[in-house]
C-alpha cells in the first residue's frame, strides 16, 4: 500500500469532516466532484444537498475515524474505508457509522465523488465524549 496514498486520502476525508465541524460550506464544496454522489440512511443526495446541510452552520460536533483502510481503484481512483463516531449538534450521544468514500484524482487534486455511510444500530461504545 502508497502510505502517500493512505495520507492523501485521509487528509481529503478528514477536511469533509471538518467542514461539517465548521459550517464551511466553501470547503465542503471544493471536496466534492459536481458528479458527487451520497447515499446515506434517508436517501440519495448529490452535491448542491450535502453543502445545502451547512446552510445554518455546524452539523458535528465532534468526530474520531478509526479502523481506516484503503482500496486503490486505478490510476485516478481509489476508496478509503473506516468507521466514524460522531456527535451531531443537537443530538445526544454518539454515533457510529461506517464509511465508503471514493475520491478521484483530477486537476491536480483529488475530489470525492461517492459515499456511503452505513449507520451501527445501538449506542457507539466510546470514552472520549
Amino acid at each position: 500500500m502508497d502510505d502517500r496514498l493512505r495520507e492523501t486520502l485521509l487528509a481529503c476525508e478528514t477536511g469533509v469532516w471538518e467542514a461539517l465541524v465548521k459550517g464551511d460550506s466553501a470547503a465542503d464544496s471544493a471536496a466534492l466532484a459536481e458528479d458527487f454522489l451520497g447515499v446515506y440512511p434517508d436517501g440519495f443526495s448529490g452535491k448542491a444537498e450535502h453543502v445545502a446541510q451547512l446552510s445554518a452552520g455546524p452539523s458535528v460536533r465532534q468526530y474520531k475515524l478509526s479502523d481506516l483502510r484503503i482500496i486503490p481503484l486505478g490510476p485516478k481512483h481509489a476508496a478509503i474505508v473506516y468507521c466514524a463516531d460522531f456527535v451531531g449538534l443537537g443530538k445526544d450521544g454518539v454515533s457510529r457509522m461506517y464509511v465508503t468514500s471514493i475520491w478521484r484524482a483530477q486537476a491536480g487534486r483529488w475530489v470525492n465523488i461517492h459515499s456511503q455511510d452505513t449507520p451501527v444500530g445501538g449506542s457507539a461504545g466510546v470514552d472520549w465524549v
